[in-house]
């Protein structure tokens, strides 16, 4: 019998496609590109997976993390998903906290992967499930490693170290702007930080909705929050904000026009990067699309118009 090969759910993640949007940039000059990384590529489904595997490996390595002890977090979605699915791989105890108001798609899926789920106020958002788990975290510091997804440095590495460097060879180094969406802040930190020290010249965009109240799950207005510790708010070249309903006819576009089936943060990014693409007479515009469209589906007037 010959030997059968498999790879690892760890090799899995990474080396996302770099997908060209051709009909979003229909009226653009043939000097100027728009590409999206599809991360929804990934095994748990979103750009996460780096960023879970960044945290757990940095926290074995450090003994944070270690028999006996179950992995915390607070989580809007994505990355809890992520957390859950290599933690069952690899054994690991987890607790998560979830705002009640998110899609009932990630409460089954964390579900389904074995998670300790711990619903908070969903009129608090990502900011009381935070809180929350810091509550749980004091009343049994021995039980719990917190790994405090929004200022774990371990976050921003993880695309610094992967997606910064895809993109950037992806591209042939011929990138010019750098787009993406703010919720922990480290896909843009992290990318940012390499594609600014391979070229000083790459235009980093952060994208956030224009208020604090807004429909855009997976990103924060950072004026009216608080802010990761991992956030450098004078890092960015320039801040795009996003209204949630013209994010999310920019997703329906996408999905009619592009095929691409993606979730409300892509679409306040495509629409960032159209608005800068339109104002250039050449260039490479980047955006990190994170998810795709599949934790949304009961969200019924995304897909409708309605």
């Amino acid at each position: 019998m010959s030997e059968i090969r498999g790879d690892s759910l760890f090799s899995c993640v990474g080396n996302t496609p770099l997908l060209p949007l051709k009909n979003l940039g229909s009226k653009l000059p043939s000097s100027v590109q728009i590409f999206a990384k599809a991360e929804w590529f990934n095994p748990s489904g979103s750009f996460k997976d780096r960023v879970a595997i960044s945290i757990i490996n940095a926290a074995l390595s450090t003994g944070e993390l270690s028999v006996g002890k179950r992995l915390l977090d607070s989580t809007s979605g994505n990355m809890g998903i992520a957390y859950a699915t290599f933690c069952a791989k690899m054994g690991i105890p987890i607790t998560l906290v979830l705002p009640a108001s998110v899609t009932k798609e990630r409460i089954i899926i964390m579900r389904a992967l074995g998670v300790e789920l711990i619903l908070s106020d969903g009129d608090k958002g990502s900011s009381g499930a935070m809180r929350l788990a810091r509550e749980i975290l004091a009343s049994s510091p021995e039980k719990y490693f917190y790994a405090n997804q929004y200022d774990n440095p371990a976050n921003w590495m993880a695309h610094y170290k992967t997606t910064g460097p895809e993109i950037f060879s992806q591209t042939n180094g011929e990138i010019t702007h750098f787009v993406a969406g703010m919720g922990t802040s480290g896909t843009l930190m992290g990318c940012g930080r390499y594609l600014r020290e391979k070229n000083p010249q790459i235009e980093i965009i952060a994208v956030q909705p224009t208020t604090a109240s807004h429909g855009l799950a997976g990103l924060k207005h950072m004026k009216s929050v608080r802010q990761p510790a991992i956030y450098d708010a004078d890092f960015p070249n320039s801040f795009a904000e996003i209204d949630t309903e013209e994010a999310r006819v920019m997703v329906r576009y996408l999905a009619h026009r592009e095929g691409l089936f993606v979730g409300p943060s892509s679409g306040a990014a495509a629409l960032a990067a159209l608005q800068k693409a339109e104002n250039l007479d050449k260039g490479v515009v980047v955006i990190v699309f994170p998810d795709s469209g599949l934790k949304y589906l009961s969200d019924r007037e995304l897909w409708s118009g309605e």
